[in-house]
């Protein structure tokens, strides 16, 4: 399980870890599964842990005002599924997180995390790259959703996540779009043709 980890953050950083630093690590983090539409956070609880996918599918998601379910998330092997407003000042989460197929993750606390970055310099750097990146996509995404159609956010989507398609159903696609899932129906017909 924590391979995968220690290949995750070598890759990121562009680094390697040493036996002692491996060892640090597995001591911090707690292995999870859970099974399928088993929540890993629920709305008004307060997000404690961040979880390294090792294997499964999970999202994340709310109500609005009128009860229609929102997906704003979706996370795979190799993410990291966190609420993150909640995760960072420890407040009740207004997303819930879902395990979409029976899922393995390794769990740490932000405050165990905040203590591996000081200690391991590849931690740190992962760290800052990660939320740089994260900074950057959620860019994109609202430049998408406030500027594009239909069409071309769909056609970003597919290009930039096209390990998400086959794996969550069109309805939460078309929700995390920002369109119905009858407009997602219509622009997956006219992209074969």
């Amino acid at each position: 399980m924590f391979e995968n980890l220690f290949n995750y953050i070598c890759r990121y950083a562009n680094c390697s870890l040493t036996i002692e630093e491996q060892e640090l690590i597995k001591n911090a983090f707690t292995p999870k599964k859970l099974r399928k539409r088993q929540f890993f956070l629920q709305e008004g609880d307060v997000n404690r842990y961040t979880g390294f996918i090792v294997k499964g599918a999970m999202r994340q998601c709310c109500f609005d005002a009128k009860g229609v379910e929102q997906t704003v998330n979706f996370f795979v092997e190799d993410y990291w599924a966190d609420e993150r407003e909640s995760f960072t000042l420890m407040t009740p989460s207004k997303y819930c997180i879902e395990a979409w197929e029976d899922t393995q993750l390794l769990m740490i606390t932000r405050q165990d995390f905040l203590d591996l970055a000081v200690r391991i310099p590849c931690i740190s750097e992962m760290f800052r790259i990660m939320d740089d990146r994260h900074a950057i996509a959620n860019q994109k995404r609202v430049n998408l959703s406030i500027g594009c159609s239909a069409e071309k956010r769909y056609e970003e989507f597919t290009a930039n996540h096209p390990q998400f398609v086959n794996r969550f159903p069109q309805h939460q696609i078309a929700s995390y779009l920002g369109i119905t899932k009858e407009t997602l129906s219509r622009v997956r017909k006219q992209s074969v043709r």
